[in-house]
């Protein structure tokens, strides 16, 4: 029998909405605050405020996407925040002081809060349920390649460009991004009027959140903490052992390694269930975390690269399949926010609660610190999720 069709035209046009969308808000974060310096005389810490309000903005925009998206419809909250994207992209021109440029930032954090929610609510309904985990693996891979050439594309144009010119090219991008979700069909429109779940009156937060992914993001938040280190101090501590060239090549380590590796951990995931997968990803990842407490050469920082790939990049996609397969359908898109929310709360968060343990644990500390944490997830998943898994025996064909 075979194989229920994954690769088709609306994947790959909502895989490149995000993909867009995501090399837009890389391409950004690491002009922003730069910008802010340069043009206002910020502090570093402000510009920091400046950078860091987006993230913000998302959760916001995430909040509202998961109460409404059932009842609108996927595609028009897709169109709405594209709108919304190229409306905020063009709004940088207009900011004539901190105060507005933080606004903006704010308000693009919720425009990008909403494209980014409706595009993972619709591939998650046009994945067949059978391939969840392979799907959702393929589609986080476009985000993966914005981490890697957003970053460098920005750092390319902060060398060879004005930041206005910057400004016009993340606009553009945003326009493109606009003209391709357009095409994008809506899968729930379908089944809305059918399975719609009638609202509560009154204040309920399972209006808000989907209780039912409640565990499984908790967990993510916790392992979006713990990474959030990484993503923050690892260029510090790259510079205090001496090793910026080998740090250069980090990331680069960790996309490709994440390329090869989440198409097998999708299928994994849907041919032998959670735990087959969950288990390994963390414990790989705490391995990471431990050699990076105790490197002192470039070969073992790119080790960890890949080590991080493979357990954290391979437990964000995973945990989200796992998420999606607790929820019926007409819930992904609840269910979907409420996931995000967490690991975006987790990663937020993380810099400014650890970063003041620094000047007590160091950096090599605080890494070995985070180890004892994720091998303390472990645990709580298995109480948690893993003790109440099904687990799917290996098919003979």
């Amino acid at each position: 029998m075979s194989a229920a069709r994954l690769w088709t035209r609306d994947f790959i046009t909502i895989a490149t909405v995000n993909f867009i969308t995501y090399l837009i808000f890389f391409l950004l974060m690491v002009v922003i605050a730069s910008y802010a310096i340069d043009r206002f005389q910020a502090s570093t810490s402000i510009a920091g405020l400046v950078s860091g309000i987006f993230v913000i903005g998302v959760l916001i925009g995430r909040l509202g996407t998961g109460r409404i998206i059932e009842d609108i419809g996927s595609r028009k909250i897709l169109i709405a925040g594209t709108v919304s994207f190229i409306i905020t992209s063009g709004l940088y021109f207009a900011a004539v002081n901190l105060v507005i440029l933080t606004i903006i930032r704010l308000l693009h954090g919720i425009a990008y809060g909403l494209v980014s929610t409706a595009a993972a609510t619709i591939v998650a309904k046009i994945i067949p349920p059978s391939r969840h985990g392979e799907g959702i693996g393929y589609y986080s891979m476009s985000a993966i390649l914005a981490t890697a050439f957003g970053p460098f594309i920005g750092i390319l144009l902060i060398q060879h460009a004005n930041f206005q010119m910057i400004f016009i090219v993340t606009t553009i991008l945003a326009v493109i991004n606009f003209a391709i979700s357009v095409v994008v069909s809506d899968p729930a429109h379908k089944s809305r009027q059918t399975d719609k779940v009638k609202p509560a009156k009154g204040f309920h937060i399972s209006a808000f959140l989907e209780m039912r992914v409640m565990p499984i993001s908790l967990i993510a938040l916790i392992i979006g903490f713990a990474y959030s280190v990484i993503l923050s101090f690892i260029s510090l501590y790259a510079q205090e052992l001496h090793l910026e060239q080998a740090a250069s090549f980090y990331f680069l380590v960790y996309a490709l390694t994440v390329l090869v590796s989440r198409p097998f951990s999708g299928r994994l995931l849907d041919a032998r269930g959670g735990n087959f997968v969950m288990y390994p990803c963390l414990l790989i990842f705490m391995l990471a975390m431990f050699l990076l407490s105790r490197t002192s050469h470039g070969l073992t920082l790119l080790l960890v690269g890949a080590l991080v790939g493979i357990g954290y990049g391979n437990f964000l996609s995973c945990a989200q399949a796992i998420a999606l397969k607790l929820v019926p359908s007409t819930r992904f898109g609840l269910a979907t926010a409420t996931f995000f929310i967490f690991i975006d709360l987790g990663i937020g968060v993380g810099p400014y609660l650890l970063g003041a343990l620094v000047p007590c644990t160091g950096y090599r500390g605080l890494y070995l610190m985070m180890a004892g944490v994720i091998m303390a997830t472990v645990i709580l998943y298995y109480f948690l999720m893993g003790r109440k898994a099904e687990v799917k025996q290996p098919q003979n064909h």
